[in-house]
């Protein structure tokens, strides 16, 4: 680790390229004056070959970036793997995937088989332990490229969405080549690629995949020069028939309630044009919008920016806080008869390059909890049906899709997913720039180790073989299409003796239960707050 922190900066990051093409120079000086050093010639102009071969080859990342010292990486993966994580990918904590998640990632991406012998690397026996049952008659879907329509009543360019789809991340906190690799794999997958907040670039633009454009608070790509909505200029984005669908962002799972700043030194001509902002300012995202401040403005907005799209899905992306402030949204939308097209859960599980240990540890609620409270209460109202529910929050593999829709999901995000898929190795170096991956990093010379056709090729194999996984579930379940499973599916072990399918565990409401105010029967979380909002603020009452 110490070794690749030291090689941080180009050309530095090259020094034992440097050092060994200098060694082998003095071997072979010694070699013609003294007939002597051929072992060291030998080794260093070895070790030289290998290292321009490493700043040749397309294939790994690290490689590029630290030419034969990054050799150690994968001789500590090929000794031992748990090395990898200690040595390589963090020293602390709080690295956030498992490796088992990670390498099931790289083999997809790779398009190696995920195949692992001496069955299940989880203790069936612990608490928490998760399966989906099986059928003794299996079903049979006739494809795994699963799809749903989203578009409500008025929506006039409905979008037929992959069920598994780029989570929002954006230009800046990405590099240019992640962002051509990410959109590259979502076109030939024929799947979704949320541009995040940071707006649509000219590298979102270059392969034409399909776009989710995500509208944060600091309307970058639609605002005026002093930060508040610009209609026109939304328009033009808007419009643009490579965006599919208007995601407006309330609030991020990773920091929820928290705003950010992109200082004004990584400001760069590109993400200035991305977001419409000064080069070389620091660019705001306040912690609140400013086109709206109740739920009924809120839904107006949804409306408006609908209309201005031409009719094309819109919806909003949330991690769900006070209960009572969501509620209060959901009778907005019965007094109104506005409803969005869309809403994702966005879970506390999320992450993101850079935000306070408290948020990203102790704010907002996880997505399970999330996913449930928005499915609950849209089956309450009677509104489901009208509106579909994406999530996002670790979700990774086609076990953690089939339990999102079991949960209530209509389709699932992942981000940290389809970083691993670019080969993203957790160096939790991404507020620093100093990616060695280049995925996270706005130096030039760093992020050209990243190369595009071929890390498409992974986004896309990974996105296909997480499919393809999920319609093996799907057919074991006895099923044909993963919108089938439901919480009858899946089943958890509380303790040692005992196991309970999720219908037994988590609260379920009947369609229409939320419409005669009678909640005396309904979770603690209606009976307590249901009765106590109104749709013209988000405040509690009483």
């Amino acid at each position: 680790m110490l070794l690749f922190r030291l090689n941080n900066y180009y050309p530095v990051r090259q020094t034992t390229l440097y050092l060994c093409a200098f060694a082998a120079l003095l071997a072979l000086f010694s070699v013609i004056v003294f007939n002597r050093g051929w072992l060291l010639l030998a080794l260093f102009g070895g070790l030289t070959a290998l290292g321009i071969r490493d700043l040749r080859q397309t294939r790994h990342a690290i490689l590029r970036n630290y030419p034969i010292i990054g050799h150690m990486r994968f001789l500590f993966e090929y000794i031992r793997p748990e090395i990898r994580q200690y040595f390589i990918e963090s020293d602390s904590e709080a690295a956030p995937f498992s490796r088992a998640q990670r390498s099931l990632v790289y083999a997809r991406a790779k398009g190696e088989s995920d195949k692992r012998p001496f069955g299940t690397h989880k203790d069936v026996k612990g608490d928490g332990y998760e399966w989906i049952n099986h059928s003794m008659s299996p079903g049979v879907a006739d494809t795994h490229d699963f799809r749903v329509v989203v578009g409500g009543p008025a929506c006039t360019q409905p979008y037929n969405a992959s069920l598994f789809n780029i989570s929002a991340m954006s230009f800046g906190a990405l590099s240019a080549n992640a962002i051509l690799a990410l959109n590259s794999g979502a076109k030939q997958g024929g799947f979704a690629h949320d541009t995040g907040e940071g707006s649509i670039s000219t590298h979102h633009r270059t392969h034409g995949g399909d776009l989710i454009w995500e509208i944060g608070s600091g309307y970058f790509g639609c605002r005026n020069d002093d930060g508040t909505f610009n209609a026109d200029k939304f328009v033009v984005n808007a419009t643009d028939p490579q965006v599919k669908m208007i995601e407006i962002k309330l609030s991020q799972g990773a920091k929820p309630g928290h705003g950010g700043v992109l200082p004004g030194p990584k400001v760069t001509i590109e993400i200035a044009d991305a977001r419409g902002v000064p080069v070389g300012v620091d660019c705001v995202s306040p912690a609140a919008h400013s086109a709206f401040s109740t739920p009924v403005e809120l839904l107006q907005f949804v409306a408006r920016l609908r209309e201005l799209s031409g009719g094309k899905p819109t919806g909003f992306k949330l991690c769900i806080g006070h209960p009572w402030e969501w509620f209060a949204l959901v009778k907005a939308m019965q007094q109104t008869d506005i409803t969005p097209d869309f809403i994702v859960v966005d879970g506390a599980e999320g992450g993101t390059g850079a935000a306070p240990l408290e948020f990203t540890d102790h704010v907002g609620a996880p997505l399970q909890e999330g996913l449930l409270l928005v499915h609950n209460t849209l089956t309450g109202v009677n509104l489901r049906d009208r509106i579909k529910i994406g999530c996002a929050g670790k979700v990774v593999s086609a076990f953690d899709m089939a339990r999102m829709m079991a949960l209530g999901a209509d389709w699932c995000n992942s981000a940290r997913g389809f970083m691993f898929a670019l080969g993203c190795i957790q160096a939790q170096a991404c507020h620093t720039g100093h990616c060695p991956t280049g995925v996270t990093t706005q130096e030039v010379e760093r992020q050209k180790a990243l190369v595009v056709p071929d890390k498409a090729t992974r986004v896309y194999n990974y996105h296909q073989q997480t499919l393809h996984a999920l319609q093996e579930l799907t057919q074991a379940a006895g099923l044909t299409h993963p919108e089938q499973i439901t919480l009858h599916h899946i089943v958890r072990r509380i303790d040692k003796n005992e196991v309970r399918l999720l219908a037994n565990l988590v609260p379920r409401m009947a369609p229409g239960g939320l419409l005669d105010h009678d909640v005396s029967g309904q979770h603690m979380v209606f009976k307590s707050y249901w009765n106590r909002v109104n749709a013209d603020s988000y405040a509690l009452l009483n």
